[in-house]
């Protein structure tokens, strides 16, 4: 009996890779537009901003940054020398609160969301397909760990740039760089961060299959934020600590050294590659035999 010129039609569109590039477009076009994702974003930005503000108010009076003493967090001494050092600075105070919790929401609203509002039957009717949806979902976070990632990057690069002088840079070693490879270095370490996070979106992700309410796969994902890093910081616990999501995210200071130290940084990646390999397989099994009722 010959199928149906329908169904032959949607099962040639659903196996071509253009109509997955089509869904992966289109959800970032949603993922992006949304308000939410918008003042993500935006709150992301400001932070350098502001952290360069109040660098410069507390040594507008020839003060050092710190409790008088020249000593505060790592790279803030520096910024004041070097505009550049802003990213460095920004990109160390938002990766263990801000941009973490800002990729929980959006990866733990990726498949919950759908079903808190009632649209993920309708994507799975559409020749999408569970594993194909699922794919698109997770490629979404990535993306848009990268574009938090980069907001707090270039609003940093751009705020220090207007705020103090820029130049060579001199890097944990002692030893100087042009600014070229400061800037290049940079931007090698958004990626880093980028990529570090890339195992809490896995973990959103299978979170957000668990639920069918947005609101809890994010509070619950953020939640797995918040307790990780917790339980990094508790000495009773270093055996457990090489095997924490957070555990090698401020690895990728060892980018400013001279020669760059790689040891952590590869560990870093292998982590979070684990982790998006595991939770990504676990997020599949769960999605794919899961009985969709919204």
């Amino acid at each position: 009996m010959d199928a149906l010129p329908g169904t032959t039609r949607t099962a040639d569109r659903s196996a071509r890779p253009l109509w997955t590039l089509g869904l992966f477009r289109s959800e970032l076009a949603t993922t992006f537009r949304r308000r939410r994702t918008l003042a993500l974003l935006g709150v992301l930005a400001a932070v350098p901003v502001l952290i360069g503000f109040a660098v410069r108010a507390e040594t507008a009076g020839g003060g050092s940054v710190g409790d008088g003493g020249g000593q505060g967090p790592a790279f803030f001494t520096q910024i004041t020398h070097n505009g550049l050092f802003l990213v460095f600075a920004a990109l160390a105070a938002t990766l263990p609160v801000f941009l973490p919790m800002a990729v929980g929401v959006v990866a733990g609203d990726a498949i919950a969301g759908e079903a808190s509002s009632g649209t993920l039957r309708y994507l799975l009717v559409a020749p999408a397909g569970r594993t194909r949806l699922l794919l698109v979902k997770y490629a979404t976070a990535v993306a848009f760990c990268l574009a938090a990632t980069l907001a707090v990057a270039v609003s940093a690069l751009l705020a220090g740039a207007a705020l103090f002088p820029v130049g060579e840079v001199t890097t944990i070693s002692g030893t100087r760089i042009s600014f070229g490879q400061g800037l290049f270095r940079a931007l090698l370490i958004a990626v880093l961060v980028a990529v570090s996070l890339t195992g809490l979106a896995a973990l959103g992700l299978f979170v957000s299959t668990l639920t069918g309410s947005g609101v809890a796969a994010m509070a619950a994902t953020v939640g797995l934020v918040v307790t990780a890093q917790i339980l990094d910081a508790v000495p009773q616990l270093d055996a457990l600590h090489p095997y924490l999501f957070p555990h090698y995210w401020l690895s990728f200071a060892d980018v400013l050294r001279e020669p760059v130290l790689w040891d952590d940084i590869l560990r870093n990646l292998g982590l979070q590659g684990v982790y998006a390999a595991v939770f990504g397989s676990a997020a599949w099994a769960r999605f794919t035999s899961k009985d969709i009722t919204a």
